[in-house]
């Protein structure tokens, strides 16, 4: 591999240095994470781009397709780079209708930590991130939190992460095994969790945003836009540099089934936004909570 990706990497542990820049699988499956790529020939060149640039991170699921989309990761990347880290997720699955329902039962967990190791064929899993789908109440975490910290004793998983969670919940989840990192909705207007990304920083825990772009609804925003044309770039390149100056540990995870659109995520990481930009774009989080949904001004 060779590093092309500015913005650096964070090393999380000894045996887990990722690239701030990384990339997140679920849009290689098919409409709303569900059935096998649109175009499969097209999915794999993206994964092998990733790869040739550099990044050290791919962020995945076996519920999304469900198997498919890290069985696809299987056929293209295996034996995968020995500085590739594949970072998955366990507690739901997917159900009728394309939903995703909480799968956070003992039997639930160890199914998927199995289901992860064998569709990508690894022995062991880098870092498996607990996604809470029902509830931020503190407590609720412990359970199943210790349920994938025993998997790690026995030495199926490497490290532990947490997502969708509250900071009340991620103190739970510390005092029974390290989180070294925390994945949860956050983005340019999405900023709820403001507090956690400076408590993630000052504790060297990573906080990877889900959704960094908006998700299924892409980031609509006139200031955003304005600021954008002003430095020449894209508005989504912008949103995304804006969250790498956000926090030192913030590591990006946006998810794209096209090569070029790979390429203008990452290109985002070599741009540094001067001072008037980032105050302009800080207070696009304020004005979310009056948008009430209309687009921002």
């Amino acid at each position: 591999m060779t590093d092309t990706i500015p913005a650096g990497s964070v090393r999380l542990a000894g045996d887990l240095k990722l690239t701030r820049m990384g990339y997140g699988a679920i849009q290689l499956a098919g409409p709303m994470a569900w059935g096998p790529p649109r175009d499969r020939n097209a999915a794999m060149a993206v994964l092998r781009t990733v790869v040739e640039c550099g990044i050290t991170h791919i962020d995945t699921s076996d519920y999304y397709g469900p198997h498919a989309v890290n069985c696809l990761i299987h056929e293209t990347l295996y034996p995968y780079p020995e500085d590739l880290h594949i970072v998955t997720k366990v507690g739901a699955r997917r159900g009728p209708g394309n939903s995703w329902p909480e799968a956070v039962s003992r039997a639930d967990l160890v199914q998927a930590v199995h289901d992860n190791l064998e569709h990508l064929e690894l022995p062991v899993l880098d870092l498996v991130n607990l996604r809470m789908t029902g509830t931020r109440d503190a407590d609720d975490i412990a359970e199943p939190f210790s349920v994938l910290a025993e998997l790690q004793q026995e030495g199926l998983i490497k490290h532990l992460g947490v997502s969708n969670v509250s900071a009340d919940q991620v103190e739970v989840a510390q005092k029974i095994a390290p989180v070294v990192s925390v994945q949860n909705s956050y983005n340019l207007v999405m900023r709820r969790d403001d507090d956690l990304v400076d408590l993630c920083a000052e504790r060297g825990i990573a906080f990877v945003p889900f959704f960094p772009l908006g998700g299924f609804r892409p980031l609509q925003s006139r200031a955003l836009e304005k600021v954008a044309a002003d430095l020449g770039y894209t508005p989504l390149q912008v949103a995304l540099a804006w969250l790498l100056q956000r926090s030192a540990t913030i590591l990006l995870i946006p998810g794209t089934s096209s090569v070029d659109h790979l390429r203008e995520n990452f290109a985002a990481a070599s741009i540094e936004l001067p001072p008037s930009a980032v105050t302009e774009l800080d207070s696009l989080g304020d004005r979310a909570f009056k948008a009430a949904g209309e687009g921002l001004n």
